[in-house]
């Protein structure tokens, strides 16, 4: 998807006009035009080849007890366990154990980590295409979660991204094989909006039963990302989406792309922490009524 330059792009460029763009930026941002996705006729889906393996999705509900539930917390802390220690790695469980130290069963919290873990249980998947992998910390929940799983992952792996080590390609594949995965993995160097189109273009019969988008937060940067990989989500899969609440624009484009069409099972979880959205793939095209076990 070929990215066209917004109008406060086109104003940087006049000379003197820099800080009237800035200014007017978060205003933009709230209206901009939203990319939305151009879905693929007859999309594989996830289950239903066999009788004991029925096409049955999560509906949201589901999706959500299955993030915030202590035994997802349980496993996400083991796995992190397992990785090159680092303040995330750490932090995490520390987190999860106060909470459910403090209030128990009752304590609710989800984020991209239960969230993946939640997703992995349910669709089992066996192709996986995460952008924004980073140090593999989300990454490593699929891949201890489905050993076999097929793993596609896109980041520019930037330097002291975050201000923290951002080794690269090899150093991923290293924190993936520290937590039992053995099954195919592929890391693409680059900008997502370019990678993740070319790669999708040369492989047309690849479908995903999980997705992960946790890249550009922009929110034109976003929304191609969404509209990019979207349609090569199987129905019945499951997309994640971080960082709804550390970047609030990135709810707009949420309930745009994904809140607003019927072809989704949608909840997110703002309370606390950077926030994450997670949604299950109901059907290949929205329903003329919504499915009635999904109302």
């Amino acid at each position: 998807m070929k990215r066209r330059p917004s109008p406060l792009a086109v104003l940087r460029r006049v000379p003197g006009a820099g800080k009237l763009a800035e200014a007017l930026r978060p205003a933009w941002e709230r209206v901009r035009p939203i990319s939305l996705p151009r879905y693929l006729a007859y999309t594989p889906q996830v289950g239903g080849r066999e009788t004991l393996d029925a096409f049955f999705p999560p509906n949201a509900s589901t999706l959500a007890a299955g993030a915030m539930s202590q035994e997802t917390a349980t496993f996400v802390s083991s796995v992190l366990e397992r990785l090159t220690p680092s303040e995330d790695t750490s932090r995490q469980p520390f987190f999860y154990a106060m909470g459910h130290g403090k209030f128990g069963g009752h304590w609710r919290y989800a984020d991209i980590l239960t969230a993946l873990r939640a997703a992995a249980m349910f669709v089992r998947p066996s192709a996986y295409l995460e952008i924004g992998v980073r140090r593999a910390r989300s990454a490593a929940i699929v891949a201890a979660s489905c050993p076999q799983c097929a793993i596609y992952g896109f980041d520019l792996w930037l330097p002291e991204y975050g201000g923290a080590p951002n080794p690269g390609p090899e150093f991923v594949r290293g924190e993936l094989q520290a937590v039992g995965h053995s099954g195919p993995v592929e890391l693409i160097s680059g900008d997502s909006h370019e990678t993740v189109p070319a790669f999708l273009r040369r492989h047309p019969d690849l479908f995903f039963d999980m997705i992960t988008v946790d890249g550009d937060h922009s929110v034109q940067g976003a929304a191609d990302d969404l509209a990019n990989v979207l349609p090569r989500l199987k129905v019945g899969g499951i997309i994640v989406f971080d960082d709804v609440s550390v970047a609030p624009e990135l709810q707009r484009v949420w309930r745009k792309v994904i809140g607003e069409d019927s072809r989704y099972a949608s909840w997110q979880f703002t309370e606390a922490g950077a926030g994450v959205a997670i949604a299950a793939r109901l059907s290949d095209q929205p329903p003329a009524t919504p499915l009635y076990w999904y109302r």
